[in-house]
């Protein structure tokens, strides 16, 4: 049901063959409350990082409304697609991780990093050992 959700966003990443099986496992593996929270949210967006050397990167997301509704864009690089499955999934899951708590704390957690390491680990995406 998310992956139909998100099917168009998804389909950016199809020339990134490990990235896009991976980005479509681990949102399918995310709880359910995250999914849902995702799939309610039409701000929410999955994007792949669109660069250009000297010129930068350019980014298009919603722009925040007047009753306080913020958007949130998860954005992934295409070089996830040569990294080893275990800091791919990882990485997916600590962005989606940054997007469901708003990039604020988890709990006793405050700083944004930890947090997400945090959620992504007990939604079982721990950080590897070794990265890359």
């Amino acid at each position: 049901m998310i992956v139909a959700r998100f099917h168009d966003q998804l389909a950016q990443f199809a020339p990134y063959a490990q990235l896009h099986t991976r980005l479509a496992w681990v949102l399918c593996a995310l709880p359910e409350s995250v999914q849902s929270d995702f799939m309610e949210d039409t701000t929410f967006r999955i994007t792949l990082e669109d660069y250009t050397p000297e010129t930068g990167w350019k980014l298009f997301m919603a722009c925040p409304t007047s009753g306080g509704m913020v958007s949130r864009c998860v954005v992934l690089r295409s070089k996830l697609n040569d990294t080893s499955v275990g800091f791919t999934d990882y990485v997916i899951a600590h962005e989606f991780a940054h997007a469901f708590l708003r990039n604020g704390g988890w709990g006793e957690i405050t700083d944004i990093e930890l947090a997400a390491d945090a959620l992504a680990a007990s939604w079982g995406f721990p950080r590897p050992k070794t990265l890359g």
